[in-house]
């Protein structure tokens, strides 16, 4: 299959986009979502007057709490991803087929977010972990979405790519990081070895970092976001209590091993059946065409 031939690059792609009737439920429900999770960024932020995520809860989330908090900036990359997922909601009106099947889990994603904020203020931590393996479920399902077709183009691929990945990236990490705070709420102290507990976990962030490099077609956001999370548990156990050179060391070290997997996917030629016959390996001769 030629490149002129590949559906979701040429221009009929773009045209049937923007051609047909407009959903307009979806567009408009992808919106109200966005702005729900907006108004719950800025009750995780006390701009209601209630305690900001890192004091709420008793100060079980803020980035001295566990051997896996990262430092304050870490939290920075939430501006980039609520940025992008703006920019998303902005981009949807634009798309009238949502040929890749994800606004419903977009939807979703932006929802859970919002409601983590507010079961974390409510002081239920043990209850976030469980909106937060459901919200990493949902941007999983999502991701793995967008790595079964590819985008129609730069834009597309910024946009919706980008942010996602990047949001699946961050959540991966923040993940274990919610669950160590919710363990260290129920009195667990990691068999007396939380140093030892903290690298396993370090450990199997790894694998999951790794093999994000490794799905679809040279994923950079995603892996990204992982190493960002990764490089600020170092800083915070490298210069902040619970102070902890081992669980720093393992966490650079780790950055490391997920930088190179990702320079590594970008760099590696691009697989010949693919080039050959399509993301799917499909010729147009056996229906490929679509």
């Amino acid at each position: 299959m030629t490149a002129a031939s590949t559906p979701d690059h040429s221009a009929a792609a773009h045209r049937r986009r923007r051609t047909g009737p407009r959903p307009l439920g979806r567009h408009l429900a992808v919106t109200l979502a966005f702005l729900l999770a907006m108004a719950g960024t800025a009750v995780g932020v006390g701009a209601f007057g209630g305690a900001p995520i890192d004091e709420a809860a008793g100060g079980l989330l803020s980035a001295d709490a566990t051997h896996l908090a990262p430092a304050t900036p870490a939290f920075r990359i939430w501006s980039v991803i609520y940025l992008g997922l703006g920019a998303y909601t902005l981009w949807q009106w634009w798309d009238r087929r949502d040929d890749r099947g994800i606004a419903g889990l977009a939807i979703a994603s932006l929802l859970l977010n919002a409601a983590w904020i507010l079961v974390v203020q409510a002081g239920a931590v043990a209850l976030s972990v469980l909106v937060i393996v459901v919200l990493l479920g949902v941007l999983g399902a999502l991701f793995r979405r967008l790595t079964a077709r590819p985008p129609a183009g730069a834009l597309e691929r910024v946009v919706v790519d980008g942010t996602f990945g990047l949001y699946l990236g961050w959540v991966s990490v923040a993940t274990c990081a919610n669950i160590a705070a919710a363990l260290k709420g129920a009195g667990f102290s990691g068999f007396g070895a939380p140093e030892v507990l903290a690298v396993m976990v370090l450990l199997a962030v790894a694998v999951v970092g790794v093999a994000l490099t490794r799905a679809g077609r040279r994923p950079v956001a995603a892996p990204a976001a992982v190493v960002w999370g990764l490089l600020w548990i170092a800083v915070g156990r490298a210069t902040d209590a619970p102070s902890s050179p081992v669980v720093a060391t393992a966490a650079a070290t780790v950055t490391a091993v997920i930088v190179l997997a990702t320079l590594f996917a970008v760099l590696r030629p691009p697989r010949r059946l693919e080039d050959a016959h399509g993301p799917a390996g499909v010729r147009p001769s056996d229906g490929g065409a679509r």
